[in-house]
């Protein structure tokens, strides 16, 4: 008989307050290494670069390698900021990480570039493939696009610390 592969639990945090939905998922990961589980992914985080600009990037949680995401257009600009290097390289880290045995990936949010396919779809994509639990924040106005993404896979979690220890406890058994 043919054993079932066991389906990816995916927790969807709303990220209506981004901020403290990215430290929230820091903080949780960050525990959970401690207590030994292998994490890996990227967070969210504002921050000035080293010539005082305020800068969007995100932060490795293994590592603490630093992906800049935005990038200074000028002033006056209106334009999309995003720096898609970045985010490329950040991605990379995440699909590496999950290739190579993570016990949890945290992917910093599902928003507009991951709606359109591109983003860290191809992060969430080798987290699914390698069956490791995901804990993502996902953009209120990506919602639907979300749900035709994940499916069936992702569970909306409260955005506190005690759902998600509720969340995992139930991720690990069936990971």
């Amino acid at each position: 008989m043919e054993r079932e592969t066991p389906a990816t639990p995916i927790a969807a945090l709303p990220a209506e307050d981004s901020e403290n939905v990215q430290a929230l998922m820091r903080r949780f990961a960050l525990e959970l290494a401690e207590s030994g589980v292998r994490v890996a992914g990227v967070t969210q985080m504002r921050g000035a670069d080293s010539a005082g600009r305020s800068r969007i990037f995100l932060r490795d949680i293994a590592s603490e390698a630093e992906f800049v995401i935005s990038q200074d257009l000028g002033p006056g600009s209106v334009a999309c900021n995003l720096d898609t290097s970045g985010l490329a390289m950040a991605c990379a880290s995440v699909e590496h990480a999950a290739r190579a045995g993570a016990g949890l990936i945290v992917v910093s949010k599902f928003s507009k570039q991951e709606a359109e396919r591109g983003g860290l779809c191809d992060a969430f994509r080798a987290a699914m493939a390698a069956h490791v639990p995901v804990i993502a924040a996902v953009s209120p106005h990506f919602r639907e696009e979300w749900r035709r993404f994940a499916g069936p896979l992702a569970e909306d979690v409260s955005p506190t610390r005690e759902a998600l220890l509720e969340w995992w406890s139930r991720a690990r058994v069936s990971a």
